[in-house]
C-alpha cells in the first residue's frame, strides 16, 4: 500500500518550502538569547574597516567571511532551483553552504539532482546531511557513496528527535544515536558534523558527541524557525496538539554556541541568525562561523539570487562594522573583545559548570 501523500519526502519538501518563506513558522516567545550578548563600544578603535580580516578555518578550508549558508531543502524540482541559486553565491562570496537532508535521495533516487551543487561550487565548503536515524539503519559505505555523489567535504548527521514526534509519519525509535555517530566518524572518509534542527544543543549532547570524536557542531539553537512549528502546521489531530505545547521548545542558540564551544569543538551558530550583528555575537560567544537560513530563503523568494546575495552582503559589512566597534581586526579578537552577558544566558551557561 501507498503511503498517504502527507507522508510523502517529495510533498513534504514542497510544504517545507511554502512554510519558511513566511515568518509563519517563527519561534513565538523564545528567542536566540543573542541580544543577550552586549559588546562594548571603542571609540578609538585603531582599525581601518577595509583591513579588518574576517576569513576563518573551517572543516579544513578557508572561508572569506565566517558565513555558512545553512542547509534547507533538497528532494523537489523548486528544491533544486534554491540549492543550485544558493550555492553558486557561496562559491563567489567564499562562505560554506549546507545541503538540505538527504533522505529524500536516498528513498527517490531521482530526485538526486535537485543535491548535486558542484557545478555550480567548484571549490566551495559543502556540507552533507543525513538524519542520525536514518544513517544507524545505513551501511556506512552507503553514507560514504551519497557523499561521494554530491562532491560534500564534510557530513552533518542532523538530530531532530521534537521534530519527528510532530511529524506526520515521523520517527519514534531514537535509540542508538551516540553509537551511530562514533561509527561514521570513525569509518566515513569525511569529517562529521553534529546537526541540530532548530531546538539547539544541551551541554550534555554537546558532551556525548564530543565523546564520540565530532570535532564541529551545527547548533540550529531555539529562536529562529521553529521546524517543530512547521510540522505543526503539517499535522492534526492530537500530533497537532503536541506541536503547539513543544511550538517553542529547545535551547536557545547563544546558549548552545556556548555548550558546544566549551567542550571544546567549532560551532556552526545556526538558528535564528537575522543579521550581522546577531552574526557577530555568535562570533564573539566563540562560533567559528553564522549560519543562515530562512532570513536567506526569503531574500531569494522576493528577489531572486541578487536579493539573497545583497542580503549576505549585507550581513558581511555588518559582522564587519560591529568589528570595528568592538577593536577587533579579526573573528579571533572579536572572541576576546570585551563584553556583557544578560542574566538569562548567564543562568544558561552556568548549566556548563555542573
Amino acid at each position: 500500500m501507498e503511503a498517504p501523500v502527507t507522508h510523502d519526502i517529495r510533498q513534504r519538501k514542497a510544504d517545507h518550502l511554502d512554510l519558511c518563506a513566511t515568518d509563519e513558522v517563527a519561534f513565538r516567545d523564545q528567542t536566540t538569547l543573542l541580544e543577550q550578548v552586549r559588546l562594548v563600544h571603542q571609540s578609538l578603535p585603531d582599525l581601518d574597516l577595509d583591513a579588518i580580516d574576517t576569513s576563518v578555518e573551517l572543516l579544513g578550508k578557508t572561508l572569506k567571511a565566517p558565513i555558512v549558508i545553512a542547509g534547507m531543502t533538497g528532494g523537489h524540482e523548486r528544491a533544486a532551483e534554491v540549492n543550485h541559486t544558493l550555492a553558486s553565491i557561496a562559491e563567489a562570496r567564499g562562505y560554506g553552504f549546507g545541503l538540505g537532508s538527504q533522505r529524500a535521495m536516498q528513498k527517490r533516487p531521482d530526485t538526486a539532482w535537485t543535491f548535486e551543487v558542484r557545478e555550480h561550487a567548484p571549490t566551495a565548503l559543502l556540507l552533507g546531511n543525513v538524519g542520525v536515524v536514518q544513517a544507524r539503519d545505513m551501511d556506512t559505505e552507503v553514507i560514504a557513496k551519497m557523499i561521494e555523489q554530491v562532491g560534500a567535504d564534510a557530513l552533518c548527521v542532523h538530530m531532530n528527535p521534537a521534530m519527528e514526534l510532530v511529524q506526520p509519519g515521523g520517527d519514534r525509535d531514537f535509540r542508538g544515536g551516540r553509537e551511530t555517530v562514533a561509527r561514521l566518524v570513525k569509518e566515513l572518509p569525511v569529517p562529521v558534523v553534529s546537526k541540530e534542527t532548530g531546538n539547539g544543543i544541551s551541554v550534555e549532547t554537546a558532551r556525548a558527541v564530543a565523546e564520540a570524536g565530532v570535532k564541529v557542531v551545527d547548533t540550529s539553537g531555539a529562536g529562529g524557525t521553529s521546524w517543530v512549528g512547521v510540522e505543526t502546521l503539517r499535522a492534526e489531530g492530537d500530533a497537532r496538539e503536541l506541536g503547539e505545547l513543544l511550538w517553542d521548545w529547545g535551547v536557545p542558540t547563544a546558549a548552545s554556541v556556548h555548550n558546544v564551544v566549551s567542550c571544546g569543538m567549532q560551532a556552526i551558530a545556526t538558528g535564528g541568525m537575522r543579521n550581522g550583528v546577531d552574526a557577530a555575537r555568535a562570533l564573539a560567544l566563540g562560533a567559528t562561523a553564522a549560519g543562515f537560513a530562512r532570513n536567506v530563503f526569503k531574500a531569494f523568494v522576493e528577489g531572486g539570487r541578487d536579493g539573497a546575495e545583497r542580503f549576505l552582503i549585507r550581513v558581511e559589512e555588518q559582522i564587519r562594522a560591529v568589528m570595528l566597534l568592538s577593536g577587533a581586526s579579526t573573528v579571533a579578537e572579536l572572541r576576546t573583545a570585551p563584553r556583557l552577558y544578560g542574566s538569562e544566558l548567564e543562568k544558561w551557561m552556568a548549566l556548563t559548570d555542573r
